[in-house]
């Protein structure tokens, strides 16, 4: 089995076996979690939709981008779309599989295969694909400014930084690339496991540094002047007799928050790191390949079984848990005034009160699933689901929890 069909295999089986507990009765494994009624405390209102291609089943990481008045959007295939943010009216498109526009009129075209970002920086949107491109197209008029080729699949957002655009790849390489050219100006090899999960951490950037996760269970920082190595800091722990049950990814971008780093491992724990020194200030037994979110003095987590948790940032003390979407293929957090709110695989997006952890108000976007952890700009949650909806929903207003006291 080559590596590429082994990373597959590891993908499929991680929410099936990786951590799942046997019996002789031939119980079913890893039952998924039925809805069960709430008492919705208000109704989400949707402002404005939007169809795209989607992701179908693919594995992907695409998000929404928003910069200022546009919402930046793509699917798989490579259509992507400036909207404008208070209505959802196409502003401009692009076609990523024919930018070049080389395409007859009989000619069939080849999906883009678009899998990470979209980014926005440096007056332009980023999104690279699985083929190892990266295209850059400006915010205003989606003209094509560069284009350019990395050493493995892009499935992560870039990210910006000292007029550079730095791309991490699912091939082991972190490729520096000049933020008006795209000619690449470093790139940091690492070392791929045989086995590791289908997925990439993206890049986090900090004083200098680039900090991303690497598939050996490490936060690793790179000194963005050069390309240099700096520290690496040890947070996944193998554990099991077999090959598929030692796979340690971090592949959660880490969290910058002031002098510290969060960070979380698909087999291990959640950990604060020093910012300067790479020096754990404390771990906790959580393992995630969702996205860590940060309000106040709390930790959102979503582990691998569905289960949501809230954690103190300064202790890793558990605040609370919730264990009512185990196995619904619960996305990350996305925090917005007094609720957390995560997305699952039937497309329903579940409001969780921050204090209490109890689920409060539900809404289906379609059945599709949502994939990816929503995105929250100026009190409004952007959540896309496989089949390319988007919708832009409103949480009714409320007082801000007080979560400096935790």
């Amino acid at each position: 089995m080559n590596i590429l069909n082994k990373r597959l295999v590891a993908s499929l089986l991680l929410a099936t076996t990786l951590f799942a507990c046997s019996s002789d009765d031939e119980e079913e494994i890893n039952p998924v979690a039925e809805l069960t009624e709430i008492d919705e405390l208000f109704e989400p209102e949707v402002k404005w939709s939007m169809s795209t291609d989607g992701v179908e089943h693919y594995f992907s990481r695409l998000q929404p981008a928003i910069s200022k008045d546009k919402v930046y959007v793509s699917g798989r295939s490579g259509d992507a779309y400036a909207l404008d943010i208070a209505t959802g009216d196409e502003i401009w498109s692009a076609d990523l599989s024919d930018i070049h526009n080389e395409l007859g009129f009989f000619d069939d075209p080849i999906p883009a295969r678009i899998s990470g970002g979209a980014s926005v920086g440096y007056g332009m949107v980023i999104w690279g694909s699985e083929n190892g491109d990266v295209f850059a197209l400006e915010l205003e008029t989606g003209e094509l400014v560069w284009q350019a080729k990395v050493a493995g699949e892009v499935i992560s957002k870039p990210a910006f930084d000292s007029n550079l655009v730095i791309v991490n790849t699912a091939a082991g390489a972190l490729v520096a690339l000049d933020r008006d050219t795209g000619e690449e100006r470093w790139k940091v090899e690492q070392a791929v496991p045989p086995l590791s999960l289908r997925g990439v951490s993206g890049v986090a950037t900090s004083s200098g540094g680039a900090f991303i996760g690497s598939a050996a269970g490490e936060v690793v920082v790179v000194v963005i002047e050069n390309g240099q190595q700096g520290w690496a800091a040890d947070i996944g722990e193998a554990s099991g007799a077999t090959e598929l049950e030692r796979i340690v990814d971090v592949d959660v971008t880490p969290v910058i928050f002031g002098d510290k780093i969060y960070a979380i491992s698909s087999n291990g724990n959640l950990a604060a790191i020093e910012l300067r020194s790479g020096r754990v200030l404390w771990k906790r037994s959580y393992s995630s390949y969702r996205q860590l979110t940060i309000s106040g003095n709390r930790i959102f987590a979503t582990d691998i079984q569905g289960h949501v948790y809230a954690i103190n940032r300064n202790s890793g003390m558990e605040l609370w848990s919730n264990l009512l979407l185990t196995n619904r293929g619960t996305t990350g957090v996305a925090a917005i005034d007094n609720y957390a709110v995560v997305g699952d695989f039937e497309g329903y997006l579940h409001w969780i009160d921050k204090t209490s952890g109890e689920i409060v108000a539900r809404h289906q976007i379609d059945d599709s699933g949502i994939y990816v952890t929503p995105i929250v700009h100026e009190n409004l949650i952007y959540a896309q689901t496989r089949d390319g909806e988007l919708e832009v929903i409103a949480t009714p207003d409320v007082i801000a929890v007080d979560e400096s006291k935790d």
